[in-house]
């Protein structure tokens, strides 16, 4: 007998938070109409018909009658995914009549923008509009935060379904007793960082747009740049360390940014995945200056870069191709470990790999010890189960499993095999660094399966499993 997991009635519970979704990726697409008027630029209607479309679908989806406190965890994952690529669709439509290109390059810019991945199909940004360049980086903002995570913070109130939703995206942490207190709490302190990226920036030279533009950015681990040159652009040590600081902030735990402004400042160095940041960071950056001859800045802001999943770049892609492998090879191992979870980064991130790494020293230790022995598990102070260690080595196993196959097409279509690891795992951990395989000109294959890759990236695998499972239900009655 066929089991159905998706039937009438867990279409109608999705329907409703998906339309609140939608209508927050509405009011997103509109305000970039700010930026158009400030500068007498004449897209309006892309921005106006696009951004209220996705108002008016989702104000008729919210009025379909459902209990909204029924929703499972299966329909917050299958929210969230199909939310992501409804962002990317309706971010695509603006691109494709604002800039005049074709529908899968501008999808594959819209949800690398809006799952702060960073990968451009642009070959010269700096003469796109700026309201164009603006709703790009607004997208990797509210993006790196997490399209359900700032919709519902604002919009829906508490409940399961809040509980629900805000774990669909793959966060489980709690700073406040309530879920919606914790993603309002956590939608604060991102606010508050914005604003202290720009004034440092402003201060270190920048104009009110630019600093806007790239805190944005740089803020929350998306990195795609209003210049070509990116970072590189400003020759500024200051701006480049500025950056660096915003992109270690985006990569560090909210559950940390929150201990830190309730003066709990040793708690932060006493944090496992903070602690492990420092190392790897340390480590992969003398990596670099010793093995590869890089200067010290670009070697820690290369480093922080692909291991906060940001992909901010000091030098022109044309210089990072012509790199050796060794340094590329260092960086993918960076972009596919992450930063912390509970972040705006990608990637596996540092407490899977910290639990693995426990896990099989805690093996160890179990075979050598008596038997019968008593091994506690713990990683900073809070115990830790079997469970805990399984859904580590499963997603960590399905996350590595997904760049192989990746990998693989990239090499079948001729691409190197160090060029299309580094680039597979850019995209599927939401980087942006990239040594010129990603183009406008790619094969139709290679791009939207980098679509999936990033998709699938932003998700964390699992929703979008839940979705296309859901869809096989659908389509086989």
């Amino acid at each position: 007998m066929m089991i159905s997991y998706l039937g009438k009635k867990d279409l109608f519970l999705i329907a409703k938070p998906l339309g609140m979704i939608m209508q927050g990726i509405g009011v997103v697409v509109l305000i970039p109409l700010i930026v158009a008027l400030i500068y007498g630029e004449t897209i309006f209607m892309e921005f106006i018909f696009f951004g209220g479309f996705s108002i008016l679908m989702g104000f008729f989806l919210k009025r379909i009658p459902a209990d909204y406190n029924q929703v499972k965890l299966k329909h917050g994952m299958i929210i969230a995914a199909l939310a992501w690529l409804w962002a990317a669709l309706m971010g695509s439509f603006c691109l494709m009549y604002a800039t005049n290109v074709d529908f899968l390059n501008a999808y594959f810019e819209s949800m690398s923008a809006w799952s702060g991945s960073g990968l451009s199909i642009y070959t010269d940004v700096e003469i796109l509009p700026k309201s164009i360049l603006f709703l790009r980086s607004l997208e990797q903002w509210v993006g790196g935060l997490g399209i359900v995570i700032m919709v519902i913070g604002i919009l829906i109130r508490p409940g399961t379904a809040a509980a629900r939703l805000y774990k669909s995206e793959a966060r489980e942490e709690k700073i406040k007793p309530s879920i919606t207190s914790t993603m309002k709490t956590i939608w604060w302190i991102y606010v508050f960082y914005t604003f202290m990226g720009i004034i440092l920036y402003i201060l270190a030279g920048m104009s009110v747009f630019d600093a806007i533009n790239n805190t944005f950015t740089n803020l929350s681990t998306g990195g795609m740049s209003i210049k070509n040159d990116s970072i590189g652009f400003y020759n500024n040590n200051i701006i480049t360390i500025i950056t660096i600081i915003l992109m270690i902030i985006g990569g560090t735990s909210f559950l940390v940014h929150y201990k830190a402004f309730r003066g709990q400042v040793l708690d932060v160095f006493r944090d496992v995945q903070f602690q492990a940041m420092i190392i790897l960071v340390v480590l992969f950056s003398i990596l670099l200056i010793v093995f590869a001859k890089f200067t010290n800045l670009n070697a820690v802001f290369y480093v922080v870069s692909a291991l906060s999943c940001t992909g901010s770049n000091t030098l022109p892609v044309s210089v990072m191709a012509a790199w050796m492998d060794y340094p590329k090879i260092v960086l993918s191992l960076a972009m596919i470990i992450g930063m912390a979870a509970g972040s705006t980064t990608g990637a596996i991130k540092l407490i899977r790999v910290v639990t693995i790494l426990k896990g099989v020293y805690w093996e160890i230790k179990r075979i050598l010890l008596p038997e019968g022995s008593i091994i506690p598990r713990k990683i900073s102070g809070k115990p830790v189960e079997d469970v805990e260690i399984r859904e580590a080595g499963s997603y960590t196993f399905l996350y590595l499993f997904s760049i192989v196959i990746s990998w693989l097409v990239l090499m079948m279509y001729g691409y190197g095999g160090v060029d299309s690891l580094f680039e597979v795992a850019s995209a599927q951990g939401n980087v942006g660094l990239s040594v010129g395989i990603v183009s406008p000109t790619m094969p139709d294959i290679v791009e939207i399966l980098m679509i999936f890759n990033m998709w699938i990236g932003r998700l964390e695998i699992l929703p979008a499993i839940v979705l296309l499972k859901g869809l096989w239900d659908v389509f086989r009655r």
